[in-house]
């Protein structure tokens, strides 16, 4: 069983949208994984802006932080640097700054599991010696 998964805004935003067209597949893979899901303020934030019209499902998503169903890990001013970096490497398919922070946190953190709906991405970025990512939900 994984036991540490960072998770993206795709599935943060299905799971908080019943109207979402992945809805009822990412509910079905939260059933299955071992919590908390692991992420970082970027991807809140991006949530909470896709979600906008949305308060309660906003709340909802702080909620879940204060929970323990997800979990913040913590990317500081020593990010920067990596990110830069990273966000250079991979400019040709424009990265947003949260899947640069997951992908910085995945090798600081050693955890090759994403939830994300960002197949097109997530398949290409890699990290901590050329690994790549075992996403889900597998489809």
């Amino acid at each position: 069983m994984i036991t540490r998964i960072l998770l993206d805004t795709g599935p943060l935003v299905a799971l908080l949208a019943a109207d979402d067209a992945w809805h009822e597949q990412c509910t079905e893979e939260l059933h299955r994984l071992t919590v908390p899901l692991l992420t970082c303020w970027p991807v809140l934030t991006e949530a909470a802006w896709l979600l906008r019209s949305n308060p309660i499902a906003v709340q909802q998503t702080l909620h879940w932080v204060h929970s323990g169903l997800v979990q913040i890990l913590p990317a500081g001013e020593e990010a920067t640097v990596w990110i830069m970096a990273f966000l250079r490497k991979y400019q040709k398919i424009r990265p947003q700054l949260a899947d640069a922070c997951l992908v910085y946190l995945a090798e600081q953190q050693d955890i090759d599991t994403i939830f994300t709906l960002d197949r097109r991405d997530f398949s290409r970025f890699r990290f901590a010696r050329n690994r790549s990512f075992k996403m889900l939900p597998q489809y």
